[in-house]
């Protein structure tokens, strides 16, 4: 298949490309700025794909500048919609990459792609006006939505929880600052996401939004259990205030039971320490300087 990729060059990105290739895809990966619609549309023109995977992105929770989320989440996917739309042939399967975000806290656990969004920040409600903008393509183009819950791997920014983690027991440092350490989340491995992706293009359904998700989460505890076990470290926490989010979401685990009924895949094939496992060894490999 001849894949159009956006956010090439992000850490979901690189990975995607690399599992894309060696399943025997092409991937071309779209250079233009998704705020300038024309870019968009005559680079889109010139692909003639016959997919689209859309992962690029503002992903930090945390990002300073709110309207960012709308500027590139939102009306980025509308200028990339409308060039993917204008095709003479459209491609065989769009697939957007929304959030688990999007579903806040809930009581219900594991969540089921039926569960009513409450989002509880500025990232997830860019995500889910996302996801309700596309819709309105749902007559012209073969839209799938992808809900994917936490996942990790090497190459992922430290600003987020797991590679901050990984650099300060990779470098044996003493203590670390965190913010809410009693959350409970799936850290999910990469290369999963990006077979689930891969695997939705040919057998996901038209029209359907998949929780990319094991239903397998981790506690914060559990994850520092794990990095000890294999480094033989031991890291003194210190939990700072500033970092602590007022709308944090607690507790946040899927319930992968449709995406398992469209794809059949092992979800749970990479397991907590493996991933953990690649990680140390990257980081290992290139210290921060």
């Amino acid at each position: 298949m001849n894949i159009l990729l956006t956010g090439a060059s992000g850490f979901t990105g690189q990975h995607f490309m690399q599992a894309a290739l060696s399943a025997g895809h092409t991937v071309l990966p779209l250079q233009a700025d998704l705020s300038n619609p024309v870019q968009i549309e005559a680079e889109v023109a010139q692909a003639q794909p016959e997919a689209v995977v859309h992962l690029a992105a503002i992903s930090y929770v945390a990002h300073a500048d709110a309207s960012a989320f709308y500027a590139i989440n939102t009306v980025g996917t509308t200028h990339l919609l409308d060039a993917v739309a204008a095709l003479r042939k459209l491609p065989r399967c769009v697939l957007l990459a929304s959030s688990a975000n999007v579903y806040g806290n809930c009581n219900s656990s594991p969540i089921a792609e039926t569960q009513a969004p409450a989002p509880v920040n500025h990232y997830a409600m860019s995500k889910l006006a996302m996801e309700h903008m596309a819709r309105t393509y749902a007559d012209r183009l073969p839209l799938i939505i992808t809900r994917p819950f936490n996942y990790t791997g090497p190459g992922q920014a430290s600003q987020f929880l797991i590679p901050k983690l990984v650099q300060h027991y990779a470098g044996l440092a003493e203590s670390i600052e965190l913010g809410n350490i009693h959350v409970e989340r799936e850290f999910n491995d990469i290369r999963m996401v990006c077979e689930a992706y891969l695997a939705l293009l040919q057998h996901g359904e038209t029209g359907q939004t998949y929780n990319i998700c094991t239903g397998l989460p981790h506690t914060l505890q559990q994850v520092m259990d794990a990095l000890t076990d294999i480094t033989g470290h031991h890291l003194n926490v210190q939990v700072n205030p500033a970092l602590v989010r007022t709308t944090e979401v607690h507790r946040l685990c899927g319930d992968p039971g449709k995406l398992l009924a469209a794809t059949g895949l092992d979800l749970r094939r990479y397991s907590l320490t493996a991933t953990l496992q690649t990680m140390l060894e990257r980081a290992r490999a290139q210290p921060s300087h």
